[in-house]
């Protein structure tokens, strides 16, 4: 795509032959593939196994010293760790907010208020709000959207469904709030400002978000409130009441972690700051500083739906305990039924829970760190471009890079600044605006992240609200709507911005005289 010499000549290796590179991912990709579909275990050691044949072919056959393929790998990582910390920081915040009964405290007015038929809008509505004031899907998800999963587990809606709409919203607002870092990395990769790579979003968002919004409107109808088992809402409702005190004081700490990330302050002191907040609640409850400390660490278990779902077939101690706890005007299928949910759902949070999580995420960062620093991925990714003559080829090609990209290398900020660094000049060649190469960047790059078990952002939202990504995949709508919307849409000439004169952007469907 150039004549200058590319990063790997600069450092001791050869650039990898195009064959050389798809090898290397094929060999990947199958051991992923067979770890997930026939081993059905982890993709932790497939990927470190992948590291390690792109690191034997980079030293072996590419010639790269061993320092090189090593500082690779430590980039990659040190690229990540922002995600990292912030993953450990939301393990603290969700095991403290269970401790004190924040998360309780959402669920139960939210089971007050939502009923099944607009449940998946308000979802969506919601989780974009939040996101949108926040920047942060991730935090998006690891506080409403855990209190969302219980509130859609009261009104009957599955667990998939409720998680591909929370993370079709969180995402959302994630790629067009200015306060993100893929909002910022977008266009800083591109060559354009902020502003302008929000109003190209615009674009392609809109409709895909209308889209969206009409799917869960009729999704919605599907879970009639004929079916609404209200005394299962009420069981829920007053079983949460016995262990926590319940009142509107309880949405404090997420209000303020909202608001902290809302004014503009950076992610992990805001969302920690809801950790502290927990705390204080925690300690309100009645828990020893020790207990908060310990919860921290290894998560919060409950106590009381554990040992009454646990009796479910003892009926005269399930009697006996509904009865000291004033639960008997409940049937006892409906405390069992209620106390198995809140069991399940409760049993979460601490950073000991995020590091199954953080060891994916290194084990991804180190196998993309090869493949970025030999050269790897830009062997393919200039291969991809070689023949492209169109905008809808263009922007079809840095899409499918942006995804690849998300797949190999298993994070959103490495298919963010690779397709962005390898296709800016194409673009400018091209004529077009910088806003188009950073808009298809976030169309593909940000939210497909989300729909990839072993990306960093797949693991996460997977971990942080329960559901295996392939489960909420169907139902993440948003998530892979956008980036088709954005292709047709190319393909069409629709809103494609050329450069003008004066570098500011020129809205036509082909190239206009003189630019």
């Amino acid at each position: 795509m150039s004549g200058e010499r590319n990063a790997a000549q600069m450092e001791g290796g050869r650039e990898p032959t195009l064959l050389e590179a798809i090898a290397v991912i094929a060999v990947a990709a199958v051991l992923v593939a067979m770890s997930v579909r026939y081993w059905e275990t982890d993709v932790h050691i497939a990927l470190v196994l992948s590291a390690t044949v792109a690191a034997a072919v980079a030293l072996f056959v590419l010639k790269f010293p061993w320092k090189v393929i090593e500082e690779g790998m430590l980039a990659s990582i040190l690229m990540g760790m922002q995600a990292i910390l912030i993953l450990c920081t939301v393990g603290m915040l969700i095991g403290t907010w269970l401790l004190s009964g924040v998360v309780q405290t959402m669920i139960y007015y939210g089971l007050a208020i939502l009923n099944p038929n607009i449940f998946l809008i308000a979802t969506l509505l919601i989780c974009s709000i939040v996101s949108l004031a926040t920047g942060t899907s991730w935090g998006t998800a690891g506080t409403v959207g855990i209190a969302l999963m219980g509130i859609a587990a009261g009104l009957g809606v599955p667990d998939p469904v409720a998680a591909g709409f929370i993370i079709s919203g969180a995402y959302f607002g994630d790629k067009m709030s200015p306060l993100s870092d893929t909002t910022n990395l977008a266009p800083a990769m591109a060559g354009t400002d902020i502003f302008q790579h929000i109003r190209a979003m615009a674009w392609t968002t809109i409709p895909s978000y209308s889209a969206v919004i009409v799917i869960a409107g009729v999704m919605g109808m599907g879970y009639s409130s004929n079916a609404f088992d209200t005394e299962k809402v009420r069981a829920i409702q007053d079983l949460m009441k016995v262990e926590f005190f319940i009142s509107p004081l309880g949405l404090i700490p997420p209000i303020l972690v909202i608001g902290l990330a809302a004014c503009g302050k950076p992610a992990l002191p805001s969302i920690f700051s809801g950790a502290l907040a927990g705390i204080a609640f925690g300690l309100f409850q009645g828990a020893s500083f020790g207990t908060i400390l310990d919860v921290m660490q290894n998560g919060y278990t409950p106590d009381l739906p554990a040992r009454l779902a646990d009796l479910s077939e003892n009926v005269p101690e399930l009697l006996k305990l509904m009865a000291e706890n004033g639960l008997s005007s409940f049937s006892t299928e409906s405390i069992t039924n209620a106390a198995a949910v809140l069991k399940e759902l409760l049993a979460r949070g601490g950073l000991q829970s995020m590091m199954w999580t953080n060891s994916l995420i290194i084990c991804a960062l180190v196998f993309g760190g090869v493949l970025d620093r030999c050269g790897f991925l830009q062997s393919i990714l200039r291969a991809m471009m070689s023949r492209v003559r169109t905008v809808g080829g263009y922007i079809f090609a840095v899409s499918a890079a942006c995804l690849f990209t998300n797949m190999v290398a298993s994070d959103q900020y490495i298919a963010l600044v690779l397709p962005g660094r390898m296709f800016k000049s194409a673009f400018d060649k091209k004529g077009l605006h910088p806003r188009m190469l950073s808009r298809v960047l976030e169309d593909t790059g940000t939210i497909t992240s989300a729909i990839v078990p072993w990306n960093t952002c797949g693991a996460y939202q997977s971990n942080t609200l329960g559901v295996p990504t392939l489960q909420y995949l169907p139902y993440a709508f948003f998530n892979y709507l956008n980036p088709i919307v954005g292709i047709v849409m190319a393909y069409m000439g629709i809103g494609i911005a050329w450069r003008g004169k004066d570098g500011e952007p020129v809205i036509a469907k082909t190239r206009p005289a003189g630019l």
